[in-house]
């Protein structure tokens, strides 16, 4: 039986800023298909036929830059929720945080992590300077202005390093070159940054070891996911790059395939979880969110980044997570959906008391 119950899905409309989105110099388009926001797009009608069979009432908005049609849009359809998908307004990330504010200034509740945390995730280096104040590893970092002069002198940090833009997700930026093993190598990829994106830039001691997915839904740990760079030349860095992600056929979506459940000992798998948890909570993280762990040589998990707006797309790897935990894609959506009507209905109580 369906719940009675308005549900509004807000994704963002695709579109592309950057002349070159997975970080390599000279490469301005692709001989892969890029999947990056045209995947999920194409995917919205099934979330939303999906979504129909457990709510009465789902529609869907692109969000862009016309703020007051998503207003209007608002206030005409009265969601009970919103289903928050947004991770930028025409290709700027910085806008992500600020649709969540607009749906908490206007009173609807909403799906996923409130405008704070995402504004204080997607700051890499602040991110850093929250776990470390709870004591939760992260490798060292310093970030670079992007009309900055690099200078040995500033870079205290040991090579290798691995360079990201500090305020981008999903991979936009970071290529094989990424990691650098001298300044010379640093300087060279930072003047192609710079030159490139305009934005500022965080260098980070890399961790040579595992990397893992963890993700969390509504304060639990689904089962661990495993990158496996089996098959990947070695002159190539084990990391997930733009390519990994989004360019089929490339070397890295080639040889950058997950592996979830990961094979971890129980010693090793406990202290993981308590780590990614540590930082959900720290970071004041809701509903969902995936936590990226480098586990060195010495197994020790270095947390890299909180994601609180994870790709939860039908072949994501957070579906894919629920997936082994025997949560199918409808039951995940509705689960996710239902976290917000929760939080609505709670408020309702409250206030009447």
């Amino acid at each position: 039986m369906k719940k009675e119950a308005r549900i509004l899905v807000c994704y963002n409309s695709p579109v592309s800023i950057f002349p070159v989105y997975n970080g390599k110099p000279g490469e301005n388009s692709h001989s892969g298909v890029d999947l990056s926001e045209y995947s999920f797009v194409s995917q919205i009608n099934q979330i939303v036929e999906m979504l129909s069979t457990k709510f009465q009432f789902v529609e869907s908005f692109a969000v862009n830059r016309d703020v007051t049609s998503l207003i209007n849009k608002l206030n005409s359809f009265q969601p009970d929720a919103v289903v928050n998908f947004v991770e930028s307004v025409e290709g700027i990330t910085n806008y992500e945080y600020c649709v969540a504010a607009l749906f908490e200034l206007l009173g609807f509740e909403f799906t996923g992590n409130t405008a704070v945390t995402l504004g204080n995730c997607l700051n890499k280096l602040r991110t850093k300077s929250i776990l470390k104040s709870y004591g939760i590893k992260t490798p060292e970092a310093i970030t670079v202005e992007p009309d900055e002069t690099l200078s040995k002198n500033k870079i205290k940090l040991k090579f290798p390093l691995i360079m990201k833009l500090e305020e981008e997700d999903a991979s936009i930026g970071i290529s094989e070159f990424s990691v650098v093993r001298n300044f010379n190598e640093l300087k060279k990829h930072f003047d192609f940054l710079k030159k490139t994106f305009n934005k500022r830039v965080i260098i980070e001691e890399y961790i040579v070891g595992r990397e893992l997915n963890v993700a969390i839904l509504d304060g639990k740990i689904l089962p661990i996911s495993e990158i496996d760079f089996t098959g990947l030349p070695e002159n190539l860095p084990k990391i997930v790059t733009y390519d990994g992600k989004w360019i089929e056929n490339s070397t890295y979506y080639n040889h950058t395939k997950p592996v979830c459940p990961a094979k971890l000992s129980s010693r090793i798998k406990t202290r993981i979880e308590k780590v990614a948890l540590e930082a959900y909570r720290v970071m004041n993280c809701r509903d969902y969110a995936r936590v990226d762990i480098r586990l060195s040589k010495e197994n020790i998990p270095y947390v890299i980044e909180v994601n609180p707006n994870p790709d939860v797309s039908s072949d994501s790897g957070f579906a894919r997570a629920a997936a082994a935990r025997g949560i199918d894609y409808t039951s995940l959506l509705e689960t996710i959906t239902n976290l917000a009507l929760n939080r609505k209905r709670n408020d309702s109580i409250n206030q009447a008391i």
